[in-house]
Formats: C-alpha cells, sequence, structure tokens
C-alpha cells in the first residue's frame, strides 16, 4: 500500500495532502525548508500501526496554494489550514498533529487554537515554550543583528533577498542547507560566523558525495518541488513575528493541554539557539506550558532533519506515544 495525493480545500485555500492507511488521523506538518516528502519513512509504518498518515503540503509549498501577500502566513491562518485538513479527514473525531522545524510551531499552536480538533500533538526540533516578552524579530535583532553578526531569521526579512539568492540555483542552495543543519557537519545554519550582510550560502560547504540519509532521488524530488514553487511563500512564514506575537498576547490560554511530546536530534542546532540544548532543560520549560507532557526525547547520531536521519528510531518514539493516548 502506498500513499494517494488529496486536494482538501481548507480556509480558503487548497493544500496537498499524502494520505496513506485507515484509522485515527495523524497530521504530519513538515518544516523549511521541505515538503510532504519529508515524512516518506513514517508514512507506511504509522499506517501499518493502524492510522491514517496524512502528509500535507504546507501552504506555499509544493501542491498546495502559494498566497503572495506576507500576512496570509500568519500562525492564524497556518493553523486555520491544519484545522481544515482535519475536518475534511476527521470530521467526526479529533487527530493527533505531529510537526518538524516551522512544523512543530504550526502543530503545538494548532493544539492551542484550534483544542477541539487536536487530541494529541507532538513537536520535533522546536520545543514548546511559553510567549517571549516581546516578537523573535526583537530578539534576535538585540542578540545577533545589532551586535554585527549574521542570524539567518533576520536575513531573511527583507522581500526577495534570499529568494533571490536560493532560487539562482535552488539544488546547491538545497544541498548545503539540508547538509549545514545535520549532524554531519559542525556548521550552524543560523548562526554562521560571518558579519551582517553577507549572502547565507556563502562559505557553506557542499559535500560530496551528499551522506547517504538523503538519497540523490531524494534530493531530486526536493528539486523539483521548489524549482516550481520558488521560496517565497515558505520564507514568508519568517516575516510574520510581530503578528504572531500580537495574536498570540491576545489568547487567554495558551497552555497545550492535549497529550504531547518532543523529539529532535541530539545535535540538532535549534536546541542550542536560545537554551543550553539539555533534555533536563527542554522539559522543564515545556513543563511550564504543557500540562501533559509525556516526553523529552533526544536522538542520537541526529542533527535538525531527525525523521529522516534517523528514521527508525524518530518512528519508534512517535509511535510508542501514539500508543499512549
Amino acid at each position: 500500500m502506498s500513499h494517494a495525493f488529496k486536494t482538501i480545500e481548507t480556509n480558503g485555500i487548497k493544500v496537498r495532502a499524502a494520505v496513506q492507511g485507515e484509522g485515527p488521523l495523524v497530521v504530519l506538518v513538515h518544516g523549511f525548508p521541505e515538503s510532504w516528502y519529508s515524512w516518506r519513512h513514517q508514512m507506511a509504518p504509522l499506517a501499518a500501526a493502524g492510522f491514517t498518515a496524512c502528509a500535507i503540503d504546507v501552504r506555499g509549498y509544493g501542491g498546495s496554494d502559494k498566497p503572495h501577500n506576507v500576512d496570509a502566513y500568519t500562525m492564524a491562518n497556518m493553523t486555520a489550514d491544519v484545522a481544515g485538513v482535519i475536518d475534511a479527514l476527521s470530521p467526526n473525531a479529533p487527530a493527533v498533529v505531529i510537526g518538524h522545524d516551522w512544523g512543530a510551531p504550526i502543530a503545538w499552536h494548532t493544539a492551542v487554537l484550534h483544542p477541539s480538533k487536536v487530541r494529541g500533538v507532538s513537536g520535533l526540533s522546536v520545543p514548546y515554550y511559553a510567549l517571549p516578552p516581546a516578537p523573535l524579530n526583537h530578539i534576535f535583532k538585540a542578540m545577533w543583528t545589532d551586535q554585527g553578526k549574521f542570524f539567518y531569521m533576520a536575513y531573511f526579512q527583507d522581500e526577495g533577498v534570499a529568494e533571490a539568492e536560493f532560487e539562482a540555483d535552488v539544488r546547491g542552495s538545497l544541498r548545503k542547507l539540508y547538509y549545514a543543519a545535520s549532524a554531519d557537519s559542525h556548521g550552524r545554519w543560523g548562526g554562521q560566523d560571518k558579519p551582517v550582510g553577507e549572502p547565507m550560502l556563502q562559505g557553506v560547504e557542499d559535500p560530496n558525495p551528499f551522506p547517504a540519509w538523503l538519497s540523490p532521488a531524494d534530493i531530486d524530488y526536493y528539486v523539483g518541488e521548489f524549482e516550481q514553487s520558488g521560496f517565497r511563500g515558505p520564507i514568508n512564514r519568517y516575516r510574520n513575528f510581530e503578528r504572531d506575537w500580537t495574536h498570540m498576547n491576545g489568547v487567554a490560554d495558551r497552555t497545550i493541554h492535549q497529550p504531547s511530546l518532543f523529539i529532535a536530534g541530539e545535535h540538532d542546532m535549534v536546541l542550542k539557539m536560545f537554551g543550553d540544548g539539555a533534555a533536563s532543560s527542554i522539559e522543564e520549560r515545556m513543563r511550564e506550558v504543557c500540562s501533559d507532557l509525556r516526553g523529552v526525547k533526544l536522538v542520537p547520531n541526529a542533527g535538525h532533519w531527525v525523521q529522516q536521519e534517523r528514521p527508525k528510531e524518530t518512528t519508534g518514539l512517535i509511535i510508542d506515544w501514539l500508543a499512549t493516548l
């Protein structure tokens, strides 16, 4: 049994979803710069375990609609997209939502903003913490930009700049991005030691051969997706920190009450962006805003792309957690 693509109308747009299996719905939400395909290793095992696995292309990516305006990519819109997918595929029962990278905040916030739609939530790479005292762009400006240091989220703020760099060589850009954030690289995707103003990928290694966790056919698939979609929609997600912070600041209950799970590669650079990266520290902060946290799991020998770099271990953790719901 293999997946089938479905087009789902939700929140005023069309979302492409790869769907496999029968049973309770599990919605899988990818991050940047990926697609539904980043969950290819999890689809069949989830179906075999008795679930309907649904891996979406987030708006702006792949086969889903790609609105032009920046404000089309607010967290409110992204979570409404997921809620609509759940309505379409599981109209009579809530779903489990699992997200990686940007997909993790989308998953966490779907649980908060649409609680009746979500019976369990898991995030990979990006934990769920209390709302910061200011929008994230203010924080990284103070931590990096004002110190003259390059930071990729700051680089993404000016419309068209990162798009032009990445789209000039889609294959080379993706290879560098995937390698730089993997366990195979000791580089730091987000905080390379370079000054403000330099292109993001300048000086980033493109290994030959690429590590085995991403095959030539895998890279070809991603390249094909981004050659037709471009990078504007994906990068627009980074341009809504002010809108997202204002929206969430007005939400009375920001606690995740559903059973939750956090997974990351032990070498994921995200873990050390705003903390020491230790499982105990992550768990302490998450328990402040997650009332039923059922685990913080760091996968050995994995970097940022944990479900692709270590698919067997990651899938096992997910299925074990699903059995507790």
